[in-house]
C-alpha cells in the first residue's frame, strides 16, 4: 500500500504547509510507503515561468478593454520585460541566484506596476530612494527581495484579474468554502468549465500520480481557501485513476465538516477524518487492506450503500503524542521555495521569510480556556507533551535531513514549562538552532527565563494581548492583564527576542471606547520597545467556543443559522452595543501599520478614527500609564 500525501493551493510560498511532513514521518516510522507532494508551489512555480506568462498574456488579451484592470494594462504594456525577467527573479528569490539583488535594486530592471505605487508613501522628502528609511546604506539583499515581492504582487493580480478571479496567493476560493451551509457552491464550481489555473492543477496532479503510482492519497485542507483547489485534485483523480481512494482531513476539515451530511461531495473523496489524523489514517489502511470493516473506522465519514453520509467512529485510543515520530520534508523541494518580503518590519516578514522547519513542542494547549476560541475541538482540548530530549532528538534529525536550523513551533501555545526544559537541552547539547512561536503572554516567563530562551536561539515570539482592555480580558478569560502583557513583552524584547501581538476587536459588549483605549495600550506597547508587530482581527463567533456555546454569558443574542449540510463554523450575532466595529477596524489596521513602521506614535489614538462616520471619543487611558507600569514593576 502506498500513501501520497498532496498540499492543495493554497498556502505559503516559503515554506511546506507541515501536515504532510507530520503524516508522512508517521507513517515511515509504521513501515508504511509513504511520500508527499506540494502543489500549491508546485501551481504558482508552473506560471512563474517564460511560457507561463505567455499563457498569461495570451489569456489576458482574450478580455475585452473595459473589463481589464489597472494590473492586466500594465502587464500587457510590459509582456516582454515580464517575460524576460520571471526565471531570473523566482531563481533569485529562491536564493540560487544572490547577484541579481544589485541589477534589481537599479529600479531599472523589473516592470513596476500598480503594487510599486505603495513605495510612495515611504517617500517623504528626505530619501532619493523611499526605501532608504526600511534598509539605509546596507540590506541591499533584502531591499530587492522586497521589490522582487511587489512584482509578483502584481503578477498575482494578474493571474486573478485575468486568469482566475478567484485566485490569491494564500486563500484561494476563500469564499466559496468558508461556513458555506450548502455544498452548491462549490458543486457549481467544480462543474464549470475548468480556467487556465484549474488546467495547470490538473496536469499537476496527473504528473504526481503518474510519478508516484499511490493506491490512498491524502489531501491536506488547513484553510478554507485550500477547499476548492483540494477538489479540483480528486476531481482528476477520480475521472482518470478509478482505483485510488481519496481521504480528506486537515484544519477545515476539523473545524467546519463536523456535522456533514451532504453525500455529493464523496462524488470527489472517499474518506472525511476528523481531528489528529494518525489514528483515522492507520485504520482507514486496515480498511484497505480488508484487515478492518467500515464500520470499525474512527472520526472517519463516508458515504454509505443507500447514498447517506455516515459517521464511523470505532473507540480506540489516539496514537500518543511522543509515538507520531519525526516530521520528514523528504520529496518536498526545499530549494524551490520563494523567501518573499512583503512585510518591512522585522517581526512580521518572519511569516514569509526564509524556510522554516515546523514543529510542535506539544499537541493542544495546556490553558485551554479562552472564550473566543474553539477549545472544545481536539486540537485545542487535547493536551499532550513530549520529553525535552525527545523533541531535541526530532529537532537534530529534522536539521541533517533538511540542511536548516531555523524552526517555527506551531503550537496554539507553547508551554513555559516545556520551553524551559527544550532550552536547557538544547544549550545541553549544544544544538545550534534559531526558532520562535506562540504563547500566552503569562508571569511564568520572568526575565530569567526570556534570557534562558533566548540563550538556546529564540528570535520572536507571538501572543494574544487581544483587546487590550482589562475588563474584556477578564470576560475572554485570558487570564492575563494589560500590565503584566508589558511586562512580559518588555522582557523578551529587553533580551533581543522580537514580539508580535495578535490583537481583537468586536468582541461582544466592546464599546467604541474600549476600542479607542486599547489603541492607545498598544500605541503604548509600542512606543516602549515592548512589541515590534501587531495585527489586529476581528472577533468571530464559531460553534466550537465559549462564546458560541453559550452566548447569554456574553451579553450576545445569535442569528439563526439555515439549515447546514455541508460547512458550520461562523455564527452571526446580535451585540446589544450596537458598534460598527467593521468601521473602527479600518483605522485599527491603519495605525497598527505605520506603529509597524514607527510612524505616528505620537498621535492620539482617537485622531486615527476620524475617517469613522461616528462620534469618537478620546481615549480615557494616561498617555503615560506602559511607561509607569515598566518603571515601578507593575
Amino acid at each position: 500500500m502506498k500513501v501520497l500525501s498532496l498540499i492543495p493551493p493554497m498556502t505559503q510560498l516559503n515554506t511546506p504547509y507541515p501536515s504532510t511532513a507530520y503524516l508522512t514521518g508517521f507513517l515511515r516510522s509504521r513501515q508504511i510507503d509513504a511520500v508527499q507532494e506540494d502543489l500549491a508551489l508546485a501551481l504558482v512555480l508552473s506560471f512563474f515561468t517564460s511560457q507561463g506568462i505567455s499563457e498569461i498574456h495570451t489569456q489576458a488579451l482574450t478580455l475585452p478593454e473595459r473589463d481589464r484592470s489597472a494590473s492586466v494594462n500594465y502587464f500587457l504594456d510590459y509582456f516582454e520585460i515580464y517575460q524576460d525577467t520571471i526565471e531570473p527573479v523566482i531563481a533569485f528569490l529562491q536564493g540560487r541566484d544572490s547577484t541579481l539583488s544589485h541589477r534589481i535594486n537599479t529600479r531599472d530592471f523589473l516592470p513596476e506596476g500598480p503594487r510599486f505605487f505603495s513605495l510612495d508613501a515611504y517617500d517623504d522628502g528626505d530619501y532619493a530612494d523611499p526605501l532608504a528609511w526600511a534598509f539605509g546604506a546596507l540590506g541591499s539583499h533584502d531591499r530587492a527581495r522586497h521589490l522582487a515581492t511587489l512584482y509578483l504582487n502584481d503578477l498575482s493580480d494578474v493571474l486573478r484579474d485575468a486568469v482566475d478571479d478567484r485566485f490569491e496567493f494564500v486563500r484561494y476560493a476563500e469564499s466559496l468554502a468558508s461556513s458555506q451551509p450548502t455544498f452548491t457552491p462549490l458543486a457549481e464550481a467544480l462543474a464549470a468549465r475548468p480556467t487556465l489555473m484549474d488546467l495547470h492543477l490538473q496536469e499537476l496532479t496527473i504528473q504526481a500520480i503518474e510519478k508516484h503510482q499511490p493506491n490512498l492519497i491524502i489531501l491536506s485542507v488547513p484553510f478554507p481557501g485550500a477547499m476548492y483547489a483540494a477538489l479540483r485534485i480528486a476531481q482528476t483523480i477520480k475521472a482518470k485513476y478509478k482505483k485510488i481512494k481519496i481521504a480528506l482531513g486537515g484544519g477545515y476539515v476539523n473545524t467546519e465538516l463536523r456535522e456533514i451530511t451532504e453525500p455529493r461531495i464523496f462524488d470527489y473523496v472517499d474518506f472525511i477524518s476528523l481531528d489528529s489524523g494518525e489514528r483515522p489514517l492507520l485504520n482507514i489502511l486496515e480498511h484497505l487492506d480488508s484487515k478492518r470493516s467500515a464500520e470499525r473506522l474512527v472520526r472517519t465519514f463516508v458515504r454509505n450503500a443507500v447514498d447517506q453520509v455516515q459517521y464511523m467512529n470505532w473507540q480506540e485510543p489516539d496514537i500518543p503524542f511522543e509515538d507520531v515520530g519525526v516530521a520528514t520534508w523528504d520529496g518536498l523541494p526545499l530549494d524551490s521555495y520563494l523567501s518573499i518580503l512583503d512585510m518591512l518590519n522585522p517581526m512580521h516578514r518572519l511569516w514569509s521569510d526564509g524556510r522554516w522547519n515546523k514543529l510542535t513542542v506539544a499537541h493542544g494547549c495546556y490553558w485551554k480556556k479562552c472564550s473566543f476560541c474553539d477549545v472544545s475541538l481536539d486540537y485545542i482540548s487535547r493536551y499532550e507533551t513530549a520529553s525535552a530530549g525527545l523533541l531535541v532528538d526530532r529537532i537534530e534529525q529534522i536539521v541533517d535531513e533538511t540542511g536548516q536550523t531555523g524552526f517555527h513551533f506551531v503550537d496554539e501555545a507553547a508551554p513555559p514549562k516545556i520551553l524551559k526544559a527544550l532550552a536547557e537541552e538544547l544549550i545541553r547539547r549544544k544544538v545550534i538552532i534559531s526558532w520562535w512561536g506562540n504563547i500566552r503572554f503569562e508571569k511564568t516567563f520572568t526575565p530569567d527565563l526570556v534570557e534562558l530562551l533566548a540563550k538556546s536561539g529564540c528570535i520572536a515570539m507571538s501572543g494574544g494581548l487581544e483587546v487590550a482592555s482589562d475588563r474584556l480580558l477578564d470576560l475572554m478569560k485570558k487570564g492575563v492583564s494589560v500590565e503584566q502583557v508589558a511586562q512580559v513583552t518588555k522582557g523578551f524584547s529587553d533580551a533581543g527576542i522580537l514580539v508580535h501581538a495578535y490583537l481583537m476587536y468586536g468582541f461582544p459588549t466592546q464599546t467604541v471606547q474600549e476600542t479607542v483605549d486599547a489603541l492607545e495600550y498598544v500605541r503604548q506597547l509600542f512606543e516602549n520597545g515592548c512589541i515590534q508587530s501587531g495585527f489586529f482581527h476581528r472577533f468571530t463567533c464559531t460553534v466550537h467556543s465559549p462564546v458560541g456555546k453559550n452566548p447569554q454569558e456574553y451579553g450576545i443574542t445569535l442569528m439563526p443559522l439555515p439549515p447546514v449540510s455541508f460547512a458550520k463554523n461562523d455564527i452571526a450575532f446580535i451585540d446589544p452595543s450596537g458598534v460598527d466595529h467593521d468601521a473602527l477596524g479600518q483605522a485599527l489596521k491603519k495605525a497598527i501599520y505605520n506603529f509597524m513602521h514607527g510612524v505616528g506614535l505620537e498621535q492620539h489614538a482617537h485622531i486615527w478614527f476620524d475617517e469613522c462616520d461616528m462620534q469618537i471619543p478620546k481615549s480615557k487611558v494616561a498617555r503615560n500609564i506602559i511607561t509607569k507600569v515598566l518603571q515601578n514593576g507593575g
